[in-house]
């Protein structure tokens, strides 16, 4: 009986103990509290993801990459609305240049306005008046709205030339043509001012 007490306790004795976990085994095995994982970093967030993300990455659509037919249709609409932008600009100049010339030459509407008062300044005066009376209502004022009808066009053509100009990316003979609005009308306003007014020529006089 003693004897087999007697090798169970050196068996025992004689077995080695475990050694201690290591430091890194120590930290593995601690959890983490932001994230509720151990210390492997897997779950770090400052590690390496776990999953593959590449395949959700190359299957991401890309904007950059458009179909051929897209960017034809893309390029054409936007070559359309250039030259619709250009004949629209090129025609307003045009115009502008023709309303120059006629404020200079005289309209029709012009003739017709100063007719009308000559014979407004006829039947006004057909009672009796006097000499003068009769110069500024049968001619006076029929130059004077004429002047004045002229000058509205030539103002006219002046701010569709200047709107044009300023417009930005157009082609040479669209300026040029503008600038030529521009300069006609300007002249057909400054000869309607000075006609309406009286400033090139005046009105003659009875005893003239």
């Amino acid at each position: 009986m003693d004897i087999k007490t007697t090798e169970k306790t050196e068996e025992k004795t004689s077995r080695p103990e475990p050694e201690p976990e290591t430091a890194e085994a120590a930290a593995d095995a601690v959890v983490d509290p932001r994230d509720g994982t151990d210390g492997d970093r897997t779950g770090d967030p400052g590690g390496e993801p776990s999953g593959d993300v590449s395949g959700a990455r190359s299957e991401a659509p890309d904007d950059s990459e458009l179909d051929d037919d897209e960017l034809d249709e893309a390029a054409a609409v936007t070559e359309t609305a250039a030259e619709d932008t250009g004949i629209g600009a090129g025609a307003a100049a045009v115009v502008s240049a023709a309303l120059g010339a006629v404020a200079l030459t005289g309209t029709w509407t012009g003739k017709v306005v100063s007719e009308r008062e000559t014979l407004v300044g006829q039947i006004s005066t057909s009672q009796g008046g006097s000499t003068a009376q009769q110069i500024s209502e049968i001619y006076g004022d029929a130059w004077h709205s004429t002047a004045l009808v002229n000058g509205l066009f030539a103002l006219l053509a002046l701010i569709v030339a200047l709107v044009v100009l300023t417009l930005p990316r157009r082609p040479g003979w669209v300026r040029a043509v503008a600038a030529a609005g521009a300069v006609l009308g300007g002249l057909g306003l400054l000869l309607s001012v000075g006609t309406y007014f009286d400033l090139f020529l005046s009105l003659p006089t009875a005893g003239s």
